[in-house]
């Protein structure tokens, strides 16, 4: 399989090595203002910037090459790019996690917000951690956790920082040198506290994780998500 590399930072790199010892070849590595041909390759996998993703997956989607996005910090145009993919029968997956125990993690996360929904002596809160480069805050996956618990509790939405409405879920954004990655999620009351947490060692998990949905998704056509490629009901 030809992979396009949209995006050849740190996570670029790793996804590299993991595709080629999975026998993939790489044919584009995509810096910013690069000028590609999308069209040499047979999937994309976009880990740029926030700035150049949207038009990285556009480009992608109009020239019917199916493409990963692991890129945050661009979702105000989601909708735009699943539309366009459902016009252009093309193929797409967006995730702020692409790690297998971060999407086991989700669900987790999901579960227990349904079971602690009707305990209203417990605060709720989230932090995560990542390295200094990494230029959004909250994470996507930070996002993805706080939007699992909204949809099945009673709260309205997030904010950033320790301080905030009892109606939203604080989430503590802090930026530590060479963190992959760590997400806790708290419910503390005045007698017990109860806590999930996922903490990445490295960043092979996400560039495996990013490499099984580029082969999955190639060969098929409409929007889809890590749940798909990991067949989470």
């Amino acid at each position: 399989m030809k992979i396009a590399l949209l995006g050849y930072g740190r996570m670029g790199k790793e996804i590299e090595k993991i595709a080629i010892s999975r026998g993939h070849e790489i044919v584009i590595r995509k810096d910013v203002d690069d000028i590609i041909d999308i069209n040499l390759a047979d999937v994309a996998i976009d880990f740029s910037v926030p700035s150049s993703a949207f038009d990285n997956i556009t480009n992608c989607i109009n020239n019917n090459v199916p493409v990963i996005s692991g890129t945050t910090g661009w979702l105000d145009k989601y909708d735009e790019a699943v539309n366009l993919c459902i016009e252009k029968n093309s193929a797409f997956i967006y995730a702020s996690n692409y790690s297998l125990g971060v999407n086991i993690f989700f669900e987790l996360n999901k579960q227990l917000a349904k079971m602690m929904s009707n305990l209203e002596d417990y605060n709720i809160s989230m932090e995560e951690i990542h390295h200094t480069k990494k230029l959004d805050a909250p994470s996507g996956t930070a996002i993805t956790l706080a939007e699992g618990v909204i949809e099945n509790t009673t709260k309205g939405g997030w904010e950033l920082g320790d301080k905030t409405s009892k109606e939203n879920i604080p989430i503590v954004a802090k930026r530590i040198p060479d963190v992959p990655g760590t997400h806790t999620v708290w419910y503390d009351s005045e007698v017990d506290s109860i806590e999930i947490k996922h903490t990445a060692h490295n960043r092979k998990g996400f560039a495996l994780g990013a490499v099984v949905a580029a082969e999955w998704i190639v060969g098929k056509e409409g929007v889809f998500s890590m749940k798909d490629v990991l067949n989470i009901r």
